[in-house]
């Protein structure tokens, strides 16, 4: 039996503003631990190893793992995976934070791709040129190729109030991550939303995986905070060739847009945004400086 997690629980919480006091109840973004394991070889000798523990909100798992496999490198498509389904743990609190990965037989993981771990989260400290060039052994798709890709200036700065139409989590909490892909016409095509930016990044490209979708060299990547190092590492591995951020870039990532031939924008918000690398996709007026 599948239990269903809400991404939000209710707390008891006391508001103050100037001098009033208030006893209610909010509402969070719950944070919950998820294992992924990752099982191959042959039927009857199977292995069974665990990839990942990750801080991540319920929902979406399946979404989670797949992305994460894939932006990691560690699979190559859809057709190396036979099934994804969580595993029953004895809990108390009856949570399903255990998911396993079964490859078809004949599937082989990039296992040598887990332990770099140098991109699965935001404090790694890896050496920069090192991890872009191993990036680029294992990147099956390659951003930059489409060169008749491009969004008006008008059409990006609508993108992240078009964003928070949908983002229904944050509306509840306000605390949640969002990463969203659209058309060039502002028209959403995914969204998914976490605690972790980059498990939602992960559960995006995921979508986008069992979609068949990728990869997405048509589609504007959108995130509702800062673009660091390991997301546009992901959106690289998806083929992304354009992402707005609302937050500020890292230099790393700048770098790292910039190998890739990947347009990156940054303080996407308030009617304004910096263009760090590869300008020419965003079309603005000529009379304008």
């Amino acid at each position: 039996m599948t239990i269903k997690e809400s991404p939000t629980k209710g707390v008891p919480v006391i508001k103050i503003n100037r001098n009033q006091r208030l006893a209610t109840m909010d509402k969070l973004a719950i944070e919950e631990p998820l294992e992924i394991r990752l099982a191959f070889g042959a039927d009857l000798n199977r292995t069974v190893k665990s990839i990942s523990v990750t801080m991540r909100t319920p929902g979406s798992d399946a979404e989670l793992a797949t992305g994460f496999l894939f932006t990691e490198g560690i699979i190559k498509d859809m057709n190396d995976l036979a099934s994804v389904n969580h595993c029953f743990i004895a809990c108390a609190e009856n949570k399903e934070n255990v998911i396993q990965v079964e490859l078809s037989e004949d599937a082989i993981p990039e296992l040598k791709n887990t332990e770099r771990n140098f991109y699965t989260t935001s404090s790694c400290g890896v050496c920069g040129k090192g991890s872009i060039a191993a990036i680029k052994t294992v990147s099956a798709f390659q951003p930059g190729q489409n060169e008749d890709f491009f969004i008006t200036r008008e059409m990006m700065l609508e993108l992240p109030d078009r964003l928070r139409l949908y983002q229904d989590i944050f509306d509840v909490t306000g605390g949640l991550h969002a990463c969203a892909l659209f058309n060039t016409s502002g028209e959403l095509l995914l969204l998914r939303e976490d605690v972790g930016r980059h498990n939602a990044l992960d559960k995006l490209i995921g979508a986008a995986l069992e979609k068949d979708l990728l990869p997405l060299e048509n589609a504007v990547l959108l995130l509702s905070g800062r673009a660091s190092f390991e997301l546009v590492q992901k959106a690289a591995m998806a083929g992304i060739n354009i992402i707005g951020a609302i937050g500020a870039p890292s230099s790393l990532a700048v770098q790292l847009a910039g190998e890739f031939g990947i347009t990156l924008v940054g303080f996407l918000r308030q009617q304004r945004f910096n263009i760090y690398t590869m300008g020419q996709r965003i079309l603005i007026p000529k009379y304008e400086n």
